[in-house]
């Protein structure tokens, strides 16, 4: 390699290493809180658990690249952990070198320990922050109206989740801004509480051993689907042992019914977690943001 080569490289990764920031997501007190003696853990494995202090770690849109669209990433884990590095920080580079900016959601898992109602926790967490990048996206540079959602597994539940309730604010909204994100990629997610369908380890851990009918049917996001839910990208495997690919399936047809704009990637093999085993699987995903005009076309 030639040493302006090298350079090259070297300047290169330096921005994508330190392209970030952390952004506390509540810039007073966080909502739905109690006081505990929960401590965060997990860092050394980027697979975190116990937070109590959500934030957004923010990856710039690499240099001459911008779009002015901006996507919240929203890592899985069951709700139980948030795969925070795997899902979260590898796919938030990836947008961001598409000229996307990124934000990495670092939310709060529900727990009865730290929070007054658990069922509602995440999607706070999920709320607040498109309204945090949105009523700051003349200050980063963002369209208003290029937010969207992106989750994996359970963090693709909290995703859809958000772009299914957002008429309803469970966060202090006073200025109304707007929580409908302008898309959601959802990524083999868990879409249903419903017995046929859901995962039952995010269902205990969001919903509890015994949830009422009323909870699984306002959390089985395929039920909340309306005509000004946002466009929408699915992807899964259609061999997944972990989430049924049908979570996927239900959630597109009901899409579809509403006229909703979607696009589904079904992969004959991959299982739960597919991403890490498809190195290409972003590019589809690319191309559909191409064509809504999400990012550029070259």
């Amino acid at each position: 390699m030639s040493g302006a080569s090298a350079l090259a490289v070297f300047l290169f990764l330096s921005f994508t290493a330190q392209s970030q920031e952390i952004i506390p997501l509540y810039p007073a007190a966080v909502p739905n809180s109690k006081p505990a003696d929960v401590q965060e853990s997990g860092a050394e494995s980027g697979v975190l658990k116990g937070i109590t202090k959500p934030t957004l770690e923010y990856y710039k849109p690499a240099p001459g690249k911008a779009s002015g669209a901006a996507v919240i990433v929203i890592a899985g884990g069951g709700y139980g952990v948030v795969v925070y590095k795997g899902e979260g920080i590898s796919t938030a580079k990836a947008l961001a070198e598409q000229g996307v900016a990124a934000f990495v959601l670092k939310y709060r898992l529900p727990s009865d320990a730290i929070m007054a109602d658990k069922k509602i926790g995440p999607l706070q967490d999920a709320q607040q922050a498109i309204k945090r990048v949105r009523e700051n996206a003349t200050q980063w540079g963002i369209d208003a109206n290029k937010i969207g959602i992106m989750g994996f597994s359970a963090g693709g539940h909290l995703a859809a989740t958000a772009a299914t309730h957002f008429e309803k604010a469970y966060i202090d909204n006073t200025p109304n801004t707007s929580l409908r994100p302008d898309f959601q990629i959802l990524v083999y997610p868990v879409i249903s509480m419903r017995d046929s369908l859901t995962h039952g380890g995010s269902r205990d851990n969001l919903l509890g051993k015994t949830p009422s009918r009323q909870d699984i049917d306002l959390f089985s996001n395929e039920l909340q689907v309306r005509a000004n839910t946002p466009p929408t990208y699915l992807t899964h495997a259609a061999d997944d042992k972990l989430v049924d690919v049908d979570n996927s399936i239900a959630y597109f047809e009901q899409l579809r019914r509403q006229k909703v704009p979607v696009e589904m990637h079904i992969y004959p093999k991959g299982d739960h977690g597919f991403i890490f085993r498809h190195p290409g699987w972003m590019e589809p995903l690319f191309a559909w943001m191409k064509v809504n005009s999400w990012i550029k076309n070259e």
